[in-house]
């Protein structure tokens, strides 16, 4: 995954829910169609939180990964 470039990179590291999805989402509101977005989270649940939210708001997964005890998403800005 980390060949990917993201455009713009989003640390909530040290935030819990729902921290992390408010950040992502105001954070994507400010990209364009098409960019990526690269979110960094400690919390366990972002895991869940995230896949559900792209669900929820149309956006795309492009992938996820973990490094140590970060978990890292790279989301794309489908609309």
């Amino acid at each position: 995954m980390s060949d990917l470039k993201a455009d713009l990179t989003l640390d909530n590291s040290g935030l819990s829910c729902p921290m992390p999805i408010i950040k992502t989402k105001k954070a994507m509101d400010g990209m364009k169609v098409g960019e990526i977005l690269k979110m960094v989270a400690t919390d366990p649940g972002s895991v869940s939180d995230i896949q559900a939210w792209v669900k929820k708001t149309g956006q795309e997964l492009l992938g996820q990964e973990t490094e140590g005890e970060k978990f890292v998403f790279y989301i794309r800005k489908a609309k």
